[in-house]
């Protein structure tokens, strides 16, 4: 039986990105050939995208429209019915470690300023503030939809250049007791109002994991929620379909306009892919 962890970067994400994915993905993979289980996998993978600064997720997380609020979202869920929600957090580096923390509770979802004083009082590692990448990049938008006349409520995915769209993180693994897990994470699209949640905490549209495996999804959040593409996704693989056969008959519900990717891993194999240039690694083995 195959195991092992698959990250990515993000739909329009570069292979510039290649090197702190493949660290994610060694770091992650340390946990599984040492017996560890996929969801501390995946877990440890996303937190080092998010520390890392350059990903639109932790401490790279993007500005929305008011060009001063950070709001993250983030999951997790495994095979075995772990699964943890929180969406439109602030102040805090690592959305990833709160979801985990939030399996220790009686919840599976927090938002908002619940989540945040939640997080505090864990006291998990504070948000460092936007980066110079985050403000920049705030700065572009800004100028583009002044310079073009247009407003933050418009479909501007339709309308941005490539390089103005962020987009989320995810890490799939599968561990050597044949368990499955999911993690994701994400400063949300730009532009976007604060309180905006997109698909990376909803279950079924951004994430899922089952007993025949775990997928992740990247792209513009509300097209992907309207056809609940992870979900739709697994239920092509209980119907016998490969991942890459699931992948390509999913990524057709999409036109060209709209960025989107993902990546799976099953007990046979491990794919990626996308209808834009999206940064992805993988490491697998043998089990016993």
């Amino acid at each position: 039986m195959l195991y092992g962890i698959a990250v990515h970067g993000g739909a329009g994400s570069t292979e510039a990105l290649k090197d702190g994915l493949q660290r994610a993905c060694e770091r992650g993979f340390s946990i599984l050939k040492n017996n560890g289980d996929a969801l501390s996998a995946v877990v440890e993978a996303v937190k080092v995208l998010e520390d890392d600064g350059r990903f639109n997720a932790g401490a790279g997380s993007v500005l929305r429209i008011d060009g001063k609020t950070i709001e993250m979202d983030a999951s997790l869920m495994s095979s075995d019915g772990r699964l943890a929600m929180v969406m439109a957090v602030r102040d805090i580096k690592n959305p990833v470690l709160l979801a985990k923390a939030l399996l220790k509770t009686p919840h599976l979802a927090m938002a908002g300023n619940g989540a945040t004083v939640f997080a505090k009082r864990l006291g998990l590692p504070l948000h460092p503030g936007p980066s110079e990448k985050a403000l920049e990049l705030h700065k572009k938008v800004m100028d583009f939809l002044q310079k073009n006349k247009a407003h933050e409520l418009n479909p501007l995915w339709k309308e941005l250049p490539q390089e103005l769209l962020s987009e989320t993180v995810g890490a799939v693994a599968l561990d050597r007791n044949g368990i499955f897990a999911v993690a994701s994470s994400t400063g949300g699209a730009i532009p976007m109002l604060c309180g905006r949640v997109g698909d990376t905490p909803l279950i079924g549209c951004g994430f899922y994991a089952g007993s025949l495996g775990a997928i992740a999804v990247t792209g513009i959040g509300e097209e992907i929620i309207k056809r609940l593409l992870a979900l739709r996704i697994y239920k092509l693989i209980e119907e016998g379909k490969t991942v890459k056969e699931a992948f390509q008959e999913a990524i057709k519900l999409f036109s060209d306009e709209i960025p989107v990717g993902m990546i799976g891993i099953t007990k046979e194999e491990i794919y990626g892919i996308s209808n834009r240039e999206m940064a992805w690694a993988s490491i697998t083995d043998k089990g016993p």
